[in-house]
Parts: C-alpha cells; structure tokens; sequence
C-alpha cells in the first residue's frame, strides 16, 4: 500500500463494526480503518490520518448514507465534549456492542471455554444516571470556530470538562445530560458568580490562580455534595464564593472546600473541610444505608450498582457459613451488601480514608461480621494473612480498570478458594487475570452490566469455580 495513503480520502467507505474503546471499524483493501464519529452501517467518506503496519486511522469528510442504527444526539456539546460519545446511536445497539466487547476479549485474550454469556442488563435510564461529576476551571477555554473567526474581544473563562486529548484545554458546558438538574444551577451559577466577581480562573499551563475545580455528588436520598478546589489560600474570596452557595441553593447537605497548591487535581492526600450541612452525604442501597464522604469511592450509577451487586450475592451462593474476601472493596459497599449471607467479610482496600468509610458503613447498619484493612493489596494478602484470617470460601473482587496485580492473581492461584466473582469495568484486563485464573478455574457465568449508557464501557461479572 502507498506510503502516501495519509491524507488520502477513501470514498465511499462501510462502517461494519464497533471495536476496541468504542471505535467503527472500516476496511480498505484488507487494512482496517479505525474512525470515530460513524456509526455501523453508515457509508461515509474517510480521510486518513494516521497510517499503522496493521492498520490505519481515519475521520469522516461526509456522511453518503446514514445507518439505520442512528438516532439524533441529545446533547449541544455532543462532538466535541469527550463524554457521551455514542449517544448518535441507537441504544439496542449500543448494548449488543458491550455485550459483544466482552466476549471478544474472553476469547482473544481470556481463551477460555464460555458457558452462554448472559444478554446485558440495561439501564432504566440512560441519562442523569451519574452521582457524581467533575468539573475543571480554566481561564483558557476551548474556542468555537467561529469564535476563533470573530473580532469582537471574548471572555475566555470557562468551567466545564476537559477536551478529549488536550488537558490545558477546558469546554465550557452550558447543560450537561449526566445528572439530575440540581447539577448545571449549581455549576452555572458558581460560574456566573467568579466572572462577575472576577475570580481568577485556573492556567492549566502556568499553575497560577484561585478556581480549579468543582465535584458535584447526589445522592439517592436527594442529598447534594459540592466541593470547590481552589489553588491558593485567599480566605476573603472563599468565604464569599461558599456563602453564596450556601444561600443560594438550600437543597445542598454537604457544601465542603480544599486548598490544592499542587501541580495535579488529586485530592486524596489533602485536607477537605466542610464549610456547610455534613461532611457526606448518604446513599441507600438494597435496604443499606452508606455514607459517601468527599473522597469515597462508590459506583458512579447506583441504579446500576444494585443490580450489579446482586448479581455478585447471587453469584458467591452463601449459605452464611462462608469465609468471604471482598478485595478492593472501597467503601465496603459489597463487603457490606452480601455480609448478612456470609459467617465473616475481610475487606482489603489500599485508601485509608476508604477503609474507615467501610468501618462506619458497617457500623451505621449494625453490621458486625466485617473487618477491613487497609494497605497495597499485593502485599497484604500473603500467606500469615491468610493463616490470621482463614482461608476464603469465596473471593469477591473489583479491582481498578488496571485489573489485578499479578502477586495477587498468583496469591489466589495458591489460596484456591472454591469461588471467584470477578467484578470489572475493563474486559481487557478482566479477561487478562481469567486467563492466568484458568490454570486452576472454569468460567461458569458471565453477566455483563451497563453502568454508562451512551459510552462504549461496560462492567462484567464473571463466577469462577476451582477445578475439581
């Protein structure tokens, strides 16, 4: 194939499949071509961009003919936010794609025997499902064409989410679809207040002024956390920003600030300080109740998480005489969720402020068959661990989207529990851990979940039994 093919427009090109991250897939001249921006079934036009040994990159110039598995965006910034990406297609579709994206990665990289994959449980509502979202400042905001093109001077603060590929570039968002309403007057107003009050938006590049970041958290309870970041301590400029928050929308319970100095957004290892109502908030879950402080992890969609859960319970099949591990268990949402099925739940977590969250989970619904311990993973389950807290019957685990550690895998291999459920939002490396797994364990049951509608990602619960 010509080496001058980058740039080259491809006529009338099929879009036939969905892929890997959620890219279409074309062909030409048995080269696939990744494209974003089509649908299955579209006919469009293709320029190359990028040229690969295997493969090619491309964009669409112009639509010819439009599948029949499209549907008309919801949302303004759909094309240029980095969220919602699927929304142009259909939902049907949108779930048989999940579905299919773990079972390619079960046989091409997992390749192991499959029972019959469960079809995806989808969600009730494919948008507002979100409880909790991020929003950056920026005084550097991504720019329309035609503001770029206009010569009249123009206000350049925004607060919003980041462009997709460039991290000094901010989107302001007018109306975002993810959560409940309460979200945007929250957001639009603090934005409205810091320009007429000429806050200093955040430099991404520089590292310089007030505003960075804003964290909106709802809960099922109607409960609403927001969190302000500000990068530097000018206490006047706070305590009038907060207090008009506070006086502005009664419906926030938890209304918390914190001073981040440093060159990153994380705020694990910073003090957060809770200007107004309770430092948390609380969500119910299956008859629980779990308090989410600013720093706790919990599932993203709790409607989703419920079923996802459940799932798992039903899965580990306890009879309450059970040893259960629950690792990487955050908050203690499923340690806490299956313990009244279970004789004890060991939960292992490597966030402090997490475990101690988990113990007052515990705790507010007179839960007393746990213990949580908090420290890397790879080095807390070993074998005088093991030896302290007995062997498990049943290991439940939710790693990051990185999967496990591979000591851990190795330590499961050896510990042989009878029963794995392996929680997942990443079926690459989900499927990577049950190929080592397999040494020693059948896939019995696979159940994939839809936790984010109009996105190309998928959880996946998968029971693993020792080989007898």
């Amino acid at each position: 194939m010509s080496g001058k093919l980058k740039n080259t427009v491809i006529k009338g090109v099929t879009i036939e499949s969905i892929g890997a991250e959620g890219k279409c897939i074309a062909r030409h001249e048995n080269r696939v071509i990744f494209v974003d921006k089509v649908a299955p079934g579209d006919v469009a036009d293709i320029k190359i961009v990028k040229k690969k040994k295997n493969f090619l990159t491309g964009i669409p110039v112009k639509i010819v003919r439009y599948s029949e598995h499209r549907t008309t965006p919801f949302c303004e910034h759909f094309g240029v936010c980095g969220g919602c990406k699927w929304q142009h297609i259909d939902y049907e579709t949108q779930l048989y794609y999940k579905r299919q994206q773990v079972i390619d990665n079960l046989e091409r990289i997992a390749k192991v025997t499959l029972p019959e994959i469960n079809p995806i449980i989808p969600a009730a509502d494919t948008r507002h499902y979100r409880n909790k979202l991020e929003f950056t400042f920026s005084n550097k905001r991504w720019l329309t064409h035609d503001e770029i093109k206009t010569a009249t001077p123009l206000d350049k603060n925004g607060l919003g989410f980041h462009m997709p590929g460039r991290y000094d570039k901010v989107i302001n968002i007018n109306k975002c679809h993810l959560q409940d309403d309460i979200s945007n007057r929250i957001r639009l107003a603090i934005l409205h207040y810091a320009k007429e009050k000429k806050l200093v938006f955040y430099d991404l590049l520089e590292h310089q002024g007030l505003l960075r970041n804003l964290i909106i958290r709802l809960s099922n309870q109607k409960e609403v956390m927001a969190i302000v970041q500000f990068a530097r301590n000018e206490k006047e400029n706070i305590e009038n920003l907060l207090e008009h928050v506070k006086n502005r929308f009664p419906e926030i319970t938890s209304l918390q600030y914190m001073i981040n100095e440093k060159r990153n957004e994380t705020y694990q290892d910073l003090q957060i300080i809770c200007y107004a109502g309770q430092p948390y908030i609380t969500e119910e879950m299956g008859g629980l109740k779990f308090r989410i402080g600013p720093k706790s992890f919990f599932q993203t969609n709790s409607d989703q998480a419920l079923k996802l859960y459940r799932i798992a319970r039903q899965y580990a099949g306890l009879t309450g005489d059970e040893t259960v591990y629950d690792l990487y268990t955050g908050t203690g949402t499923i340690a806490n969720f299956v313990a009244r099925q279970a004789k004890k739940v060991i939960g292992l977590e490597y966030v402090e402020d997490a475990v101690e969250d988990a113990k007052v989970n515990s705790s507010i619904n007179q839960i007393t068959n746990t213990r949580f311990y908090a420290g890397d993973i790879k080095n807390l389950l070993n074998e005088d661990f093991i030896a302290t807290h007995t062997a498990p019957d049943v290991v439940i685990t939710d790693p990051p989207r990185a999967g496990m550690h591979h000591h851990v895998v190795d330590t499961l291999l050896k510990v042989g529990a009878p029963k794995i459920v392996y929680i997942s939002c990443n079926p690459a490396t989900q499927a990577r851990d049950i190929g080592i797994l397999s040494a020693r364990y059948d896939v019995l049951k696979v159940q994939p979940v839809d936790m984010f509608p109009q996105t190309y990602h998928v959880e996946c619960v998968i029971l693993l039994e020792l080989r007898k």
